[in-house]
């Protein structure tokens, strides 16, 4: 059974993340300002990888798979009947962002940053909502 404090303790870390990129971060200055390009990449990273611990330890408790890849957790959301498969996609591809960003595979090309700045942050809200809601009627079920 997922641990529903654990679960709402990750989403609302993304839900914060989010509200503080929306707040303080001003996309136009990530090309000029390495304060401003490294507080946008590294709260990015933190937010998604909250949505991979929580989705990761929704996957594990309810027996949904084993994943290889952290893509392959919003997969298996989604397999499940938990995420629609456009949100899975896109968190996959978030999570592929993320591991650049903590890899370093190759340099982080600040369009693509200012991009997921600018027009993905409602998909991590999403997930948070999708994810909260899941559990809830899970938890109303027993």
């Amino acid at each position: 059974m997922t641990d529903l404090d654990l679960l709402e303790k990750k989403l609302a870390f993304v839900e914060s993340c989010v509200s503080e990129l929306r707040r303080l971060a001003v996309a136009e200055r990530i090309d000029v300002d390495i304060k401003e390009r490294r507080f946008v990449e590294h709260t990015l990273q933190l937010a998604i990888q909250a949505c991979l611990d929580a989705a990761s330890h929704v996957v594990s408790d309810e027996r949904l798979g084993e994943p290889n890849t952290n893509q392959e957790l919003f997969r298996l959301l989604a397999r499940a009947g938990r995420l629609s498969q456009g949100l899975a996609d896109s968190l996959c591809r978030a999570a592929g962002f993320r591991n650049i960003l903590v890899h370093g595979y190759a340099e982080v090309d600040s369009r693509v940053t200012h991009d997921v700045l600018e027009n993905h942050l409602d998909e991590l809200l999403a997930f948070a909502r999708v994810m909260r809601a899941s559990a809830r009627r899970d938890d109303e079920g027993e």
